[in-house]
């Protein structure tokens, strides 16, 4: 239980050092990106009015049928991937990439580079 505590205050405290530099504009909004263990979520933020302009997850009904086990790294390109054709729909092609505390790597890394694959640039 106490080594739960420690994880998430460790990942709170990297999150706080990330959200410091980043912040997102309103030329260039903040893609942020959530993990668990089971699903990955991605929205984009405009900061200046705190409203969620994009969201994609594994929870979402479009990718319920395009994924077979929404917890690993395939998963994460097909939600990278929507989130970019829904960022473009709405005519936004620049962000800023918040990881949000998680290591730039595995899922978030498949998330960012399907999205940058499908037309976003960060």
């Amino acid at each position: 239980m106490n080594i739960s505590k420690e994880r998430r205050a460790a990942r709170k405290k990297r999150q706080l050092r990330v959200r410091k530099k980043i912040t997102g504009s309103v030329e260039r909004p903040r893609l942020c990106v959530f993990r668990s263990s089971k699903h990955i979520y991605a929205q984009i933020i405009e900061d200046v009015t705190g409203k969620t302009l994009v969201a994609a997850s594994t929870v979402a009904k479009g990718t319920e049928d395009s994924v077979k086990y929404s917890g690993n790294a395939d998963a994460a390109k097909v939600v990278g991937k929507q989130i970019a054709e829904k960022a473009l729909a709405k005519d936004i092609k620049q962000v800023v990439f918040d990881r949000n505390g998680f290591l730039f790597h595995g899922r978030v890394k498949a998330l960012a580079d399907a999205a940058r694959e499908a037309g976003l640039t960060f």
